[in-house]
């Protein structure tokens, strides 16, 4: 993942992972650290891996995944109605960054490599999906 001041800056790598997960994570109002404890138990533990005989039998925690984790208010995105995306449903940055430092400090306690990205600045993400696999978590 990248970060630049502006577009015409070049890129700088602020985070990378190996084989793991992506984790594009919407804060929404009623989130609480609780919230992100829980969902931080949940992704780590997840089993979504490939366990070699094509099964998703494995978790991050048993294949020492690394975790790729990205604030995205956009999820909370409501198109219902007209053409532009109201926002909302998602959480002002003053109560979604705590959050998400919250959700990355709980999964670096559970033992997890986690990388992330820069809050309230424009990223490049660049990511390989290896399999058909992307699950939405709630919790």
């Amino acid at each position: 993942m990248t970060s630049a001041a502006d577009r015409g800056t070049p890129a700088e790598e602020v985070g990378r992972i190996g084989p793991g997960l992506a984790v594009l994570v919407g804060v929404t109002h009623d989130d609480q650290p609780t919230t992100a404890a829980r969902l931080a138990d949940k992704l780590y533990h997840l089993r979504v891996m490939d366990d070699g005989a094509g099964n998703m039998n494995l978790s991050c925690a048993d294949v020492d995944g690394g975790l790729l984790v990205v604030s995205q208010f956009t999820l909370y995105g409501d198109t219902r109605k007209g053409r532009r995306p109201s926002f909302v449903a998602a959480a002002r940055p003053e109560t979604a960054e705590p959050l998400i430092d919250h959700l990355v400090e709980r999964l670096r306690e559970l033992g997890a490599t986690v990388a992330t990205g820069r809050f309230r600045t424009h990223m490049e993400v660049h990511l390989v999906g290896d399999g058909p696999v992307t699950v939405v978590v709630e919790v």
